[in-house]
This record gives C-alpha cells, structure tokens and sequence, in this order.
C-alpha cells in the first residue's frame, strides 16, 4: 500500500549503514542501494551522502522521511480498523525486550495469551532497548519494552508511541559475610570504598549505574565487567565486589550473596515503558499483548517475590 523503498528508507535512518538496513529488512545490500538509487532518481534529488563507513541522510531525505512517518502511522490505523473487523484473532505478534522483562514477566504474559488465543503465532527477542526501536521499524517486532537511554529516541518521536509501565527499583548486592549483608538497608554513599562489578554491555543498566553513583557523590571503582545478571552475581558471590542488581532478576540459588534494599537519595530506578508504532496500539492482538504484558507487570509473580518493587 506504500512504497517499499520509503520503508527501506527508515530502516536506514535507523541502521545507519546499508550492509546494516539490509540485513534488518532480509535483503541484500545491492537491493537496497538499488531501492534508494531509484527513489533518489524519481525524487530528483540526492538522498545520501557517504559519511566514513556510514550514510548521511540528506536534507531531500528528512523532508521525504517526515511525510513517510505520517504514511506509515496511519497505515498502522487503519490496519487496526480492519483487524476489528476480524477479531484480529489470527496472525502474528512480536515481541522484544530487555532480558531481564522477557524472563520476569514478557514470557509469561505471552504464555497465558498464546493459551487464550491458539490462532496468534508468538515470538519473543532479547534485545538491548536502542535495538528493539530498531526492530520495532523495521517490523521483526510489534511490542517492545524498554528502558530509555541516551541511545534510544525521545518520547516525542513520532515514529513510535511510549507508555510507562513499572519502575524497576535496584538493590546493592554483596557477598554473604559482607557487613552490610545484615543491614535492612543501605544508603548508595555507604558503598563509595567498594570495588565494584558493572554491566556495560547493558547499555540501560550501565547508564543508570553510572548516574546513580554520580548523584550519590563518588565515582565507583570499577574492577570488573559482566555481561549478565547471572555472571555479575557470579562476581560478587565469589568476592570480586559489589553491584547494583534489577529486583525483576532472581537471585541464583547457588550464589552466596545477599540482596540489600538502598534508601535515601538516589535509589536507582529502572524506569521500564512499553513501545509501538505509531497507530498500532489499536490493532487487536496488539492491543490484547500490550493490556497482557501490562498486566502481568503489576501482578505477575516477581512482584510476589519482591513485594517492595510493585
């Protein structure tokens, strides 16, 4: 119903690189040149300019692109108003998030819907939240939830639709045996002489531990990495120090350590939102996975195990 090569377009914009826009869309990187070639002929104005390694979109392009973004939201409508039609109850629903959502209450959620709705295909992704808007565009998925970061776009773009979901309060992990193990809570400042274990390859978690510190007044001493929840808590279990750690994650049962509850100012919060595309949200299995995720995060069985993060 639209011209294809306006979405090759913005999955462009997106990716940054046409080896990289390609492989989201499933095509080969000379149909994808191809494709902008002839928008840019029949257009007559130049759409890219080479930048290093990556493409710049052009002033033609950004314009083009605006009008695209309005295109592609009302098409999200009115496939909306046409699965109303049906039910909406066939078809697809993808979703993506953060490792941590998809295990606390994603998973779960889809589970129960795929239960009530046999018909609806499900597909779940892992993905760090700058990479789930991309997929979000590119259509690999429906529904994502995310945590903001400077990597990820604004709430105003109008591409996607924002909506908070819960706040993800952090707890200090530490060793058993640590002295703080045995106090009901600590302040972040208490914590500014500890060697500690961060995250950066979670680009959410690495952020919220860095401006968490920064507001408590100390900048951490940072010895070494982890790439999970699971190998950072592997870390502390075995005395390489201490870190922040989701209340959405469990503990593992063979790690020693002990989950401190941090009071006063800051206490470093996730905040977590769900994602779409503009003008999607209406669209019936859409809308029916959005209200089960919902649900599911402020009823699910991690607010049972950490009742203090409902």
């Amino acid at each position: 119903m639209i011209d294809p090569r306006l979405h090759t377009l913005r999955v462009l914009r997106s990716h940054g690189t046409v080896t990289a826009a390609a492989i989201a869309l499933h095509l080969t990187p000379s149909t994808v040149s191809h494709q902008l070639k002839q928008l840019a002929c029949e257009t007559g104005l130049p759409l890219l300019e080479p930048q290093g390694r990556r493409v710049r979109l052009t002033e033609a392009a950004e314009l083009l692109l605006e009008h695209a973004d309005v295109l592609f939201a009302q098409w999200e409508r009115a496939q909306a108003e046409l699965e109303t039609l049906t039910a909406g109850r066939s078809g697809a629903i993808r979703v993506c998030g953060l490792s941590s959502t998809i295990s606390a209450f994603i998973a779960p959620a889809v589970k129960r819907l795929r239960e009530a709705e046999p018909g609806v295909q499900m597909h779940l992704a892992a993905v760090e939240s700058d990479e789930a808007f991309r997929m979000l565009e590119s259509g690999e998925a429906d529904i994502a939830v995310i945590s903001p970061t400077d990597l990820t776009p604004a709430p105003s773009d109008r591409r996607f639709e924002q909506e908070f979901l819960i706040d993800d309060v952090e707890d200090l992990l530490v060793p058993a045996g640590h002295p703080f193990a045995e106090r009901k809570s600590v302040r972040l400042a208490e914590a500014a002489d500890e060697t500690w274990v961060s995250m950066p390859s979670c680009a959410d978690q690495e952020q919220l531990f860095l401006h968490a510190t920064a507001a408590a007044g100390f900048a951490p001493r940072i010895q070494h990495r982890a790439d999970t929840y699971f190998c950072a808590s592997g870390l502390v279990c075995t005395g390489f120090g201490v870190t922040l750690y989701s209340r959405l994650v469990p503990i593992p049962v063979e790690h020693e350590v002990a989950r401190v509850p941090i009071h006063g100012d800051p206490v470093p919060t996730r905040r977590l939102f769900t994602a779409v595309r503009r003008g999607s949200a209406n669209r019936p299995a859409i809308a029916r996975g959005l209200t089960a995720i919902r649900k599911e995060a402020l009823e699910g069985a991690w607010t049972r195990r950490n009742p203090s993060a409902a």
